[in-house]
């Protein structure tokens, strides 16, 4: 049985952390988690601590001078001794429960295994219609012309071999680091394999995606640009 680590990048997320860390336990077996916390002012570090003190299994990193999705979520990557690592928002939008079966993909053979709002049983249900179809039209260009091996170029629901993570490091600034990722492991002939999940609202706290339609314009230029460049580099 291959062994798991979680990455949880955290900001202000003390509402959550704790349940979904206990949640994330009940489904799988024994894993590894390390929460990547920037700082949090709402005391998020500080549960989590409080947690790591009394289950070893539980890690934290805090960062006082290091800010960003991205660099977060790698920085525990690069903590993790597990064979595979898996990484997740900390709102609850994505199910712990569909986490084993990522798990049994990568057991299956396969490279990479994502949580997929596209696949077959999976549904973008977060109730706001901004950021459901700046996704959809994202993915629709993603595929296009990246290619159809993916459907969800930008879920940020992922668990993949270490082996894999080695040789493809994240880049980017926010969502956008997912559509390279997937991008670059698929032209390297590493299996990506979906798995259909219902993305929820978050449970509580405030959404650290662009409130209003001219921030998703400001934020989605970046996914643009990454589609473009890898397209490019494609040819």
């Amino acid at each position: 049985m291959l062994s798991a680590s979680v990455a949880l990048p955290t900001y202000n997320e003390k509402g959550n952390i704790a349940d979904l860390i206990a949640a994330i336990r009940a489904a799988l077996p024994d894993p590894e988690i390390i929460v990547v916390d920037d700082n949090s002012p709402d005391g998020t570090w500080q549960i989590v601590q409080a947690l790591s003190e009394a289950e070893p299994r539980i890690r934290l990193v805090r960062r006082t001078t290091e800010r960003g999705l991205t660099s977060a979520i790698q920085r525990g990557i690069d903590e993790a001794r597990g064979d595979v690592v898996f990484w997740m928002d900390c709102d609850f939008s994505m199910p712990p429960a569909t986490m084993p079966l990522l798990l049994a993909e990568l057991e299956r053979g396969a490279d990479v295994a994502i949580g997929s709002r596209y696949a077959p049983g999976g549904q973008d249900a977060r109730g706001d219609w901004m950021p459901i179809a700046f996704s959809a039209v994202i993915n629709f260009w993603a595929q296009l012309l990246l290619g159809r091996g993916v459907r969800d170029y930008t879920t940020g629901f992922v668990a993949a071999r270490k082996s894999v993570l080695e040789r493809v490091r994240l880049s980017g600034d926010y969502g956008e680091y997912c559509i390279d990722f997937l991008a670059r492991a698929k032209r390297l002939g590493f299996q990506i394999v979906e798995v259909g999940y219902v993305c929820k609202p978050r449970a509580t706290g405030e959404s650290k995606t662009a409130p209003s339609f001219w921030g998703f314009i400001r934020r989605g230029w970046k996914y643009v640009v990454t589609i473009l460049r890898l397209t490019v580099q494609r040819a």
